[in-house]
C-alpha cells in the first residue's frame, strides 16, 4: 500500500460517529462549506471553556503550555494596540486586560450581558486571526524550512488525524493524500483565467471518502472540531455541489435550525468548467497549520511564533457519488483532456476555448 493512501477495512464501514452538531460546530461547517470569511462574523457561538480549547488546540496553541500562553497574549495585546491606535477604539480594562485570553472568545459568543463588550470580543478576535496570520508570512522567509519540508510536516498532521479518525468512529471508506506534480502545475497556471495566475490552491490535497451522503455532515464535524482551523477556510475557494441545508439540518433542534436557517445556503459553487456537468463533490481549502522544529524558530517564536501555514485541500465525497463522478463526461482523462485543449488554444491564439468549444457542460 502507498503510504499516503489509507485503506480502511469493509467491517469499518458499518462504524458511526456519535456526533451531534452544536451552534459553533454548524457555523463552523457554513464556513468551510461557503467559503466566507471569519472577517465578516458578528458573532461567535462558543458555549464552553472546553470548546474554546479545543478550537485553539486546532491552530496548534496548548493552552497548558506557557509559551502557548505567552504567544497567544502577545498577539492579543498587538491586536488591542493596533484598534486604539489607528481605529481610536477605547476598551473597558476587563477586555484591555483579561486574566484569560480565552475569556474574550466567550465574551464573543454572548447571548446575554454587554452588547457593546460582546461586539468589541469579536473585534479584537479579527485582528488576531489577521495579525496570527501575517506573523507566520514573515515567520516563513526568515527561517530555513523549504516548501517541501512544509508539505512533509502538513501530510504528517494530517495523516496522524486519520488515525485518530479511525478511532473516533468516524466511517471512512479511504482517505488518501496527493501532491500536484511540476507539469500539473504548469497545466493549472496555464488553464487559470486570472491575468496574472500566481497561486495554485491545491498543490497538496487530501480526499476522504465515506460509505453514504448521511456521513458526509458528522466527517465535516469531526474535521471542524478536531482537526481544520476553519477560521483560516481561503474566502471564494470552496466548492460544495453535494451537501444541502436540509441535509445538514436533519435531527436538529428549533434553536440549532435557526443558525443555519439565519445565513446563505450552503450549497455554493458550481464544479470547475473542465469538469463534467453532473460531477459533484464537497472542496475547502485551508491555510493549514504546522508546527516547525524548534531550533528553527531560535529567537523569534516571541514575536512571531512557531507556526506555519501550508495551504491544503480537502475533498469530502459519499462513496456513490465517488463512483459517479468516474462516469461518462465526469471520467478523469476527459477532465484531462478538456484542460489540454484549451491550453493548447490559448497558447497558440491567445484566447481561451469557452465550455461550448470544449464539449463541457458547466
Amino acid at each position: 500500500m502507498r503510504p499516503d493512501i489509507l485503506e480502511l477495512d469493509a467491517s469499518f464501514r458499518t462504524l458511526s460517529l456519535d456526533f451531534h452538531p452544536e451552534a459553533h460546530d454548524l457555523e463552523a461547517i457554513r464556513l468551510l462549506l461557503t467559503g466566507n470569511s471569519v472577517i465578516d462574523w458578528r458573532k461567535l457561538s462558543f458555549e464552553s471553556p472546553e470548546q474554546v480549547n479545543r478550537f485553539l488546540e486546532t491552530l496548534l496553541f496548548d493552552m497548558s503550555d506557557p509559551q502557548d500562553q505567552r504567544r497567544v497574549r502577545y498577539v492579543y495585546n498587538e491586536a488591542v494596540s493596533y484598534l486604539e491606535e489607528h481605529l481610536k477604539l477605547r476598551f473597558p480594562q476587563e477586555l484591555r486586560n483579561p486574566k484569560d485570553v480565552r475569556q474574550v472568545l466567550l465574551w464573543a459568543s454572548a447571548h446575554e450581558g454587554s452588547m457593546r463588550r460582546q461586539k468589541l470580543s469579536c473585534i479584537i478576535l479579527k485582528l488576531m486571526h489577521v495579525i496570527l496570520h501575517m506573523e507566520a508570512a514573515d515567520l516563513k522567509f526568515r527561517t530555513p524550512v523549504s516548501e517541501h519540508q512544509l508539505m512533509e510536516l502538513a501530510k504528517e498532521r494530517v495523516f496522524q488525524a486519520a488515525e485518530k479518525m479511525r478511532g473516533a468512529g468516524v466511517p471512512i471508506v479511504s482517505f488518501y493524500g496527493s501532491q500536484k506534480s511540476r507539469s500539473s502545475v504548469i497545466t493549472k497556471l496555464l488553464a487559470k483565467q486570472e491575468s496574472v495566475a500566481a497561486t495554485v490552491f491545491d498543490k497538496l490535497r487530501f480526499r476522504i471518502v465515506v460509505p453514504r451522503r448521511e456521513d458526509l455532515a458528522p466527517t465535516l464535524g469531526y474535521l471542524t472540531r478536531n482537526v481544520v482551523p476553519y477560521n483560516y477556510t481561503i474566502p471564494q475557494q470552496s466548492l460544495n455541489t453535494l451537501l444541502s441545508s436540509e441535509d445538514l439540518m436533519e435531527g436538529l433542534t428549533e434553536l440549532e435550525r435557526s443558525v443555519l436557517e439565519s445565513g446563505p445556503d450552503i450549497l455554493h459553487g458550481s464544479p470547475n468548467h473542465f469538469s463534467g456537468a453532473s460531477y459533484r463533490s464537497i472542496n475547502f481549502i485551508v491555510d493549514f497549520p504546522v508546527r516547525i522544529p524548534e531550533p528553527s524558530a531560535g529567537d523569534l517564536f516571541y514575536e512571531l511564533g512557531r507556526t506555519l501555514f501550508v495551504l491544503v485541500e480537502f475533498q469530502l465525497i459519499d462513496e456513490e457519488t465517488a463512483r459517479l463522478n468516474e462516469q461518462g463526461e465526469n471520467a478523469h482523462y476527459l477532465y484531462k483532456n478538456r484542460q489540454h485543449q484549451t491550453i493548447a488554444q490559448r497558447l497558440k491564439s491567445g484566447r481561451p476555448r469557452s465550455p461550448d468549444d470544449t464539449g463541457t457542460a458547466s
